[in-house]
């Protein structure tokens, strides 16, 4: 196993993609307590991991996991095309990933339909006839026409309008691989997806500005001048013009999809990090590829790069869910001991929002067994009024808030804690976060005159997993 660093990152992207087409990361039933059980375990196993962004799947191939007025409900949650679940998942993900200090991403596919039978492609065939392709036994929504564009820019809209994600995350936004390009130029192709990616960030831009825009492109944006991209990349390939949506801020966040190794993803991964206009990068890492009826990877493979884009400051993503959640050849066991500590969601400073004030007062109450935290007068100065708030403790005064370990909790709703400490004497302090992701300076808990010792891991020591057990 490749080492790892005691300390991570304060700032530092932990993605998942939770797959639901076919059920292949969830659901595994049709039973909803099953599928609301199952659900809680996955992200549990994240939460261990400390993961910190979940990519749940929300349009499938027109189809949805959401009560959606546009597209019908998604067969895999009940094998009954178009029959609702008797729950939102979307929903209950959100509210599951918040309790636990993850953001959640709408997950959503675009420009593919599925198959000639598949439920959402029928439908989608009935309703726009015109709007559909058919390659091979694959239909597409053609990107040529610009009421693609509209469509796909309502369904974004629909999700950012009713429900608290904090991200539209947008799946194979480009040509098919196989399209044949004849009166359409590459270049022509290029102006037509980036128009669909136009209006869909003005649609959810204007619900809200603060959800991050993002993309998985395809892994090599472009041939590099020693590197060549064996044909396969965005640019050319498939008319994708991810670094340019990053420059004209029409993407927030890209996790592109490097399911690579050697010199088939290092040189790639610089290009990325070179052309990310300030914006947030987490590549996409091909787990899978360790699986025996995959390519059997040796673990030490992905571990590489995991190592490599921390050192780079990027963040990881990992595709798929179901290879994390089994630990394939311990790549999860790995990821736990990698991501020792939380880390926080880079804010999203381009955004030009102020940090939030802190809070004015921090009232510990101490116990014989536990510590009992509550603050106020935090105000967000970002034109909104949801603060999230993030928790440190330390055996030292003042609380070091750059120090990863002494994080104990990310993302809190309420204003209140209770830290069981056994016997420890704690410090504290408390940071305001806006939904830009910015944070206020801290306010701390009274200096005591306890003697100093060696920096502990409170979070796991003591609490072992507080954001379940104080909740």
């Amino acid at each position: 196993m490749l080492n790892v660093s005691a300390q991570t990152p304060k700032y530092e992207v932990r993605a998942v993609w939770l797959t639901t087409l076919q059920g292949l990361d969830w659901p595994k039933t049709t039973n909803v307590t099953r599928q609301k059980q199952d659900l809680i375990r996955i992200l549990d196993q994240y939460q261990q991991a400390n993961i910190n962004t979940v990519l749940f799947q929300a349009r499938v191939r027109g189809t949805t996991t959401y009560a959606s007025a546009i597209e019908p409900w998604e067969p895999s949650l009940t094998n009954k095309p178009g029959s609702s679940p008797g729950y939102d998942p979307l929903q209950f993900c959100i509210e599951e990933c918040h309790k636990r200090g993850m953001e959640c991403h709408a997950w959503i596919v675009t420009i593919p339909i599925g198959k000639t039978n598949s439920y959402g492609c029928k439908l989608l065939r009935q309703k726009f006839p015109n709007r559909i392709v058919r390659i091979g036994d694959e239909f597409y929504m053609n990107p040529e026409m610009p009421e693609t564009g509209d469509y796909i820019a309502n369904i974004c809209r629909e999700v950012a309008h009713r429900y608290d994600v904090d991200g539209i995350h947008l799946d194979y936004i480009r040509y098919p691989e196989t399209w044949k390009f004849t009166k359409t130029t590459r270049e022509q192709g290029r102006q037509h997806i980036t128009s669909v990616v136009r209006k869909i960030h003005h649609a959810v831009k204007a619900e809200k500005p603060w959800i991050k825009m993002s993309c998985s492109p395809v892994g090599k944006f472009t041939d590099l001048s020693r590197y060549k991209s064996g044909g396969w990349n965005a640019y050319y390939a498939v008319c994708q013009d991810a670094q340019g949506w990053l420059r004209e801020g029409l993407m927030d966040e890209l996790f592109p999809m490097m399911y690579f190794r050697d010199n088939n993803f290092f040189p790639f991964l610089v290009d990325w990090k070179e052309h990310s206009n300030g914006r947030i990068i987490a590549p996409g890492l091909s787990i899978y590829m360790l699986h025996p009826n995959e390519k059997n990877w040796a673990p030490e493979v992905i571990q590489r790069e995991m190592n490599v884009l921390r050192e780079e400051g990027l963040g990881i993503t990992f595709f798929r869910s179901k290879f994390l959640t089994d630990n394939v050849k311990d790549i999860c066991t790995f990821t736990q001991d990698f991501n020792k500590s939380l880390a926080l969601i880079p804010p999203m400073t381009w955004a030009g929002k102020r940090a939030p004030s802190p809070a004015t007062m921090l009232n510990v109450k101490r116990g014989m067994t536990a510590d009992q935290l509550a603050w106020s007068g935090a105000r967000d100065n970002s034109g909104g009024n949801y603060l999230l708030y993030n928790i440190y403790a330390s055996d030292k005064y003042p609380v070091d808030v750059n120090d990863t370990r002494n994080l104990l909790i990310a993302r809190q709703r309420e204003t209140t804690l209770t830290v069981p400490h056994k016997g420890h004497t704690l410090y504290y302090a408390v940071t305001a976060v806006d939904r830009y992701g910015n944070e206020s300076t801290p306010a701390t808990s009274a200096e005591a005159t306890a003697k100093s010792r060696k920096p502990l891991d409170f979070r796991r020591m003591i609490l072992g997993n507080p954001q379940k057990s104080t909740k």
